[in-house]
């Protein structure tokens, strides 16, 4: 009897449904000198957009959560209205708070060592002129336009072709010489990069890319939709022509939570 017992209980064990893991915020040293909702929200924003793909989509509850963080409750819920307001989570009554499934992942921008690569990952967005006009050499490209008083700046928004979402904005300083052979028109149909090589007929020898991590500024808040001093990806680059001169010096920003940087090396 006792083993018939066993057997059976052995067997309704395995017949309980798999739960999905639970969701399992990311650990955070609080900086006393930063709101502590912002950076709560922070946190808790990455952890959310790099969850394992089977972890359960109910967040714990706020006493839960603000005991995990080390917060009161009321920077909690701060924080949490601040994803909410982002479209990131949902907050149900008696249910509890559900995180979308729109949220999405980062996308990766990946730098593969060649022109083409560069082209192709700035295509495919739609493109918004916001402004040109020539302007005095900003004091830290002055090493890149040796010789110039000024440069002629372009600035474009861009946005996801699905959820017109603005993703990144780009300034543009280029040589004078250059940008007089450039139609602005163009620059909505195709990224600078292609403009420069294909329509001016620039003989591009090499583009040197930086990337760092930034927090927006208030000019990037407004343009990328995020709050002001979240974390952006801030990526120059600096394109030579065939003579070692400087044509184009692009500073792109990034949102922070829908792109990563992935660079291959090949090994022959």
């Amino acid at each position: 009897m006792t083993e018939s017992h066993g057997q059976a209980g052995a067997d309704h064990a395995v017949e309980q449904p798999c739960r999905p893991p639970a969701f399992a915020p990311d650990s955070l040293v609080l900086n006393r000198k930063l709101p502590l909702w912002y950076q709560v929200s922070q946190s808790l924003r990455a952890s959310i957009l790099g969850r394992p793909q089977d972890a359960s989509a109910r967040l714990p509850t706020e006493e839960q959560l603000a005991a995990h963080y080390g917060v009161s409750v009321l920077t909690m819920r701060q924080a949490l209205k601040e994803l909410e307001t982002e479209g990131l989570i949902s907050r149900h009554r008696r249910r509890g708070t559900f995180i979308e499934p729109r949220a999405r992942r980062v996308s990766p921008v990946r730098l593969l060592g060649s022109v083409d690569a560069i082209v192709a990952q700035q295509s495919g967005e739609a493109t918004t002129v916001l402004g040109h006009g020539p302007t005095a050499v900003p004091g830290d490209l002055a090493e890149f336009f040796p010789g110039c008083s000024e440069v002629t700046c372009y600035r474009r928004l861009r946005r996801d072709g699905e959820s017109d979402e603005p993703t990144n904005w780009a300034e543009n300083a280029v040589r004078p010489d250059i940008a007089a052979r450039i139609d602005v028109a163009d620059l909505e149909r195709w990224p600078m990069t292609k403009v420069l090589r294909d329509v001016v007929g620039v003989r591009i020898s090499r583009i040197t890319d930086t990337v760092e991590a930034r927090l927006a500024d208030p000019v990037t808040a407004e343009l990328l939709q995020v709050p002001l001093l979240s974390p952006i990806l801030h990526y120059t680059g600096v394109t030579y022509d065939a003579e070692g001169q400087v044509v184009d010096v692009a500073r792109i920003r990034y949102r922070g939570d829908r792109f990563s940087f992935s660079v291959t090396v090949e090994a022959h």
